[in-house]
């Protein structure tokens, strides 16, 4: 139904842009639609300039800060929208358990809207031969799940730029053995990064509080520079509870999630790039599930797809902007 379209870029008020953005948006949930429908509704797509819809945008921090009232209700939270344990939210921090080995930081270093540009990236393997690194590099604020490696080798489409990258516990656990023994090759991983914010989601469950709280000893015994956040427990459940109510519901949420749950809130435009949770790019070719490996994730604990229409949806309505074309 689209063959009649040429190459080039419509403007987003068009009409031509109005009725491919519904043609996602009409979509539900996923199963409505066919895999290859979606991805020739979402390549078509690609046609239109993108432009941040601020007041669809404004709707949905609307949206997020509605959840974060209904958590503060009979809460001792003096801001519990803040997303990282901190000294003045540390009362609703399990009862302040976190906080019995160490004391927690006076106060996140950022705030709500202070950014005007924000790359949000994945490590999907979408992100290979994309060019990206230069766009990434760019933006005011860029957000990286997981230690992905950002050498050399792979700056050209990832870019190097990092202000806040995750690490989830299990990546201690199993590249790390816990730091139970040696803790200088994990310290040393980290330098690439340089004055980086680590977050971890330590209080999400007991079993990865130990590995967290060892992470905190190993960066003070080395002196490393980066600083280390834990995420409110509270903020997760929420999170959770929230992208639950717009159709993604899984086990957890991923890293991912949370970074763009957090970019929405800090950040005037996001923009996603490395977030595409298929075994095919748009064009039907078959890519790896990250760009540098192809292991998969344990099946059951996110819901990737759905995660990513949602996304779909979200750059439909300009909330924010997804990226999977190549960037040059």
């Amino acid at each position: 139904r689209y063959f009649e379209l040429t190459e080039g870029s419509y403007d987003y008020n068009s009409s031509t842009c109005r009725e491919l953005r519904n043609d996602i948006t009409e979509v539900k949930v996923l199963s409505m639609v066919k895999q290859s429908e979606l991805f020739e509704r979402w390549r078509t797509l690609q046609l239109c300039k993108w432009e941040l819809n601020k007041t669809e945008a404004n709707t949905f921090r609307s949206a997020e800060r509605e959840r974060e009232r209904e958590s503060a209700q009979g809460s001792v939270c003096k801001s519990v929208y803040v997303c990282v344990c901190v000294s003045e939210n540390v009362a609703c921090c399990n009862d302040g358990f976190c906080w019995r080995l160490f004391p927690p930081p006076q106060e996140m270093p950022y705030s709500r809207s202070q950014f005007k540009k924000c790359a949000v990236v994945g490590n999907g393997g979408i992100l290979k031969k994309s060019e990206c690194g230069k766009e990434i590099n760019s933006a005011d604020f860029v957000f990286r799940c997981n230690l992905p490696p950002i050498s050399t080798k792979y700056t050209d489409d990832v870019g190097v730029k990092t202000d806040i990258v995750t690490i989830n516990p299990s990546i201690i656990s199993e590249r790390f053995q816990k730091l139970d023994k040696w803790r200088r090759p994990f310290v040393e991983l980290l330098q690439v990064y340089e004055n980086t914010s680590v977050v971890m989601p330590a209080f999400y469950n007991t079993r990865n509080t130990d590995v967290s709280l060892r992470v905190r000893y190993a960066l003070d015994d080395f002196s490393a520079p980066q600083d280390l956040f834990y995420f409110h427990p509270r903020y997760l459940e929420n999170v959770a509870r929230f992208w639950g109510r717009q159709g993604v519901r899984a086990k957890r949420p991923s890293s991912g999630l949370m970074l763009v749950t957090a970019a929405m809130e800090l950040c005037q435009e996001v923009h996603l790039y490395g977030f595409w949770g298929f075994p095919m790019d748009p064009s039907g070719i078959h890519i790896t599930h990250h760009y540098y490996d192809n292991v998969k994730p344990r099946p059951g604990f996110h819901s990737m797809p759905n995660e990513i229409f949602t996304f779909l949806h979200m750059h439909s309505r300009g909330v924010l902007q997804v990226h999977t074309t190549p960037c040059r």
